[in-house]
C-alpha cells in the first residue's frame, strides 16, 4: 500500500491522478479502467476539497492498494473534515431533464455506475471512502 498526504484543495487534484496512476502503470491497468478511476478521483478528491474543511483548508490521505481474487485497485480517501457521508444521497432521476432534477449527485452517482463497489465510513473523527475497481 502507497499513501500521499497533502492539503484537501483543488489544485492538488493533478498531484492526487498522478500519484494513483503511477501505482495504475506499474499495475499494467486498463487504460479504460484508469480513465475511470481518474474521473473518480477528480470528483470525490474535489468534494473533499470543497466542502471538508471550509472555509478553512486541511488535509487529505490517499491510499493505493492492490488486492487479489479478483484483481482490483482500491484507492481510499481520509480526511477529518465534517463528517459528510455521499453515498447517504439519493440517486438522481437521470429520467428528468438536467432542468428538472435537483442539483448536485449526479458526480458521485457516476462515480458509483463506474466502480465495482465504493463503501463509506465515519471512524475516529475521519471519513474513510473507499472505491475498488476490478481490473
Amino acid at each position: 500500500m502507497k499513501e500521499l498526504t497533502l492539503d484537501a484543495v483543488v489544485d492538488n487534484i493533478t498531484k492526487v491522478t498522478e500519484f494513483v496512476d503511477g501505482q495504475l502503470e506499474e499495475l499494467g491497468c486498463p487504460m479504460k479502467a484508469q480513465m475511470q478511476i481518474d474521473i473518480a478521483i477528480d470528483e470525490l478528491f474535489s468534494n473533499i476539497a470543497h466542502y471538508a474543511y471550509n472555509p478553512e483548508v486541511g488535509p487529505a490521505t490517499v491510499r493505493v492498494e492492490v488486492v487479489e481474487d479478483p484483481m482490483a485497485v482500491v484507492v481510499t480517501f481520509v480526511d477529518s473534515g465534517v463528517q459528510y457521508d455521499p453515498l447517504a444521497k439519493e440517486d438522481p432521476d437521470t429520467t428528468l431533464s438536467a432542468e428538472e432534477r435537483d442539483i448536485g449527485g449526479l458526480g458521485i452517482y457516476m462515480v458509483k455506475k463506474s466502480m465495482d463497489d465504493i463503501t463509506y465510513e465515519y471512524k475516529d473523527g475521519q471519513n474513510i471512502l473507499r472505491i475498488r475497481k476490478n481490473i
